[in-house]
């Protein structure tokens, strides 16, 4: 339930920025639900947290009891008999609570792998997100080029009219063809991206590179960027596993404690004794048990206060470890919201510059309706209405790619 609860709340946050495209985002969350129902990365981190997890059980254990027997070849004699064999058993008991300690640590040590799963979780389904926003980006470019051919075909028509009456060379025509020929290039080299990006998320899902993936036909940008807490940073399942190896580490050192101290055994020896045949003393043949107390006290205890040393110095390194990510993250953080703004500023630019190139297009039009039209015109307005359009996609493209980065650092 609680991994269900993360990957919603990571699906709400990107839907938040699209919430006209309901159907683009329950598409997105389809596509996430399947790569973590089905990555081997995720069944990893899994398996070795259960593997950490029973380790618990391993250690709920005292030390193996100690049996022992052993055969007189010369049977010494006793004033009530001839000892024949001996059998000794012991049981070596830890210091008092001690099990219990050793159980704590191993737990602690489950919790820290524990971490590594939602840690793996949120980057996949990042990448599921970005590879999603990249298909995207790709099929709209094609579509762009798709749009400009056809209106490359269009003033090929006019120019050809304009030539049969003598208004237009054929260079001009020829320049047409060229460049509707530069751009069916640039489309078929999208279409083998495309194919290439489509395996990578198909491999992020774990399934056969050739399904087909259907992505959403436009996306826009939000009215508004939703409101951030950077204060949610300090939350991240990367600063919260630091937390969890501080506190196995603690563990560690009271369990060091607890074997520092002495252990107490209890034990018990057998002898059987045969009864004598010359004589008949007091206790004939009684055969001997021999309760025992054994207590082993750790008199030279350096590797106990090394490993309190350790401990105190491994701490030191966690502290310093998990400022250093925390100060990594707040860089990514910071990176990814100016890069969004960018975005954003680079998207209503594209949009302004879109509708003053198709103004001059359709001045281009009416000049041909005039009779006049200067055909190297054409192709720049041409070039430079593709050159917007392409900005314009990658805007919401980089847009959408540094929300999943921030999501990722901060819901």
């Amino acid at each position: 339930m609680k991994h269900r609860i993360i990957h919603i709340k990571f699906i709400l946050a990107l839907g938040s920025c699209f919430l006209s495209l309901y159907a683009n985002a329950q598409q997105l969350e389809t596509l996430i639900n399947e790569a973590l129902a089905n990555s081997p990365e995720i069944q990893k981190f899994d398996l070795q947290y259960r593997i950490a997890s029973e380790k618990v059980n391993e250690v709920n254990t005292l030390p193996n009891t100690e049996v022992s027997v052993g055969y007189f070849v010369s049977e010494p004699e006793t004033r009530t008999g001839a000892q024949r064999a001996r059998v000794s058993l012991r049981q070596m008991l830890p210091w008092f609570g001690t099990i219990s300690t050793r159980e704590h640590y191993m737990s602690s040590m489950a919790d820290a792998k524990y971490e590594d799963i939602v840690i793996a979780k949120r980057k996949l389904m990042v990448s599921v997100a970005q590879s999603y926003y990249n298909l995207y980006a790709n099929k709209a470019k094609q579509n762009v080029l798709i749009g400009n051919i056809n209106l490359l075909e269009t003033y090929e028509t006019l120019a050809l009219t304009s030539v049969e009456v003598g208004k237009a060379s054929a260079v001009d025509v020829l320049k047409l063809q060229m460049r509707q020929n530069e751009l069916k290039q640039l489309k078929e080299v999208l279409q083998q991206q495309y194919l290439a990006e489509q395996t990578n998320l198909n491999k992020l899902l774990n399934r056969d590179k050739n399904v087909e993936i259907v992505v959403v036909d436009a996306l826009s940008l939000p009215l508004n960027d939703v409101e951030l807490d950077a204060k949610d940073l300090a939350l991240h399942p990367e600063l919260l596993k630091y937390d969890k190896l501080f506190q196995t580490v603690e563990q560690s050192e009271l369990l060091n404690q607890k074997d520092s101290k002495p252990m107490l055994g209890f034990g018990l020896d057998y002898i059987p004794v045969a009864e004598r045949t010359d004589m008949n003393p007091i206790d004939n043949g009684k055969d001997v048990v021999m309760p025992m107390v054994t207590l082993s006290i750790p008199i030279f205890n350096n590797k106990y206060k090394s490993a309190t040393k350790q401990n105190a110095l491994q701490q030191q390194e966690i502290t310093a470890q998990k400022q250093e990510r925390l100060n990594t993250l707040e860089t990514l953080l910071d990176k990814a919201i100016n890069e969004r703004i960018s975005a954003r500023i680079s998207y209503n630019t594209q949009t302004k510059n879109l509708k003053q190139a198709k103004d001059a297009e359709d001045i281009l039009i009416k000049s041909y309706e005039t009779g006049t039209i200067d055909f190297n015109d054409v192709l720049d307005i041409q070039e430079l209405q593709l050159k917007f359009q392409m900005n314009q996609i990658e805007s919401v493209r980089t847009y959408y790619i540094q929300s999943t980065i921030i999501n990722y650092l901060i819901q």
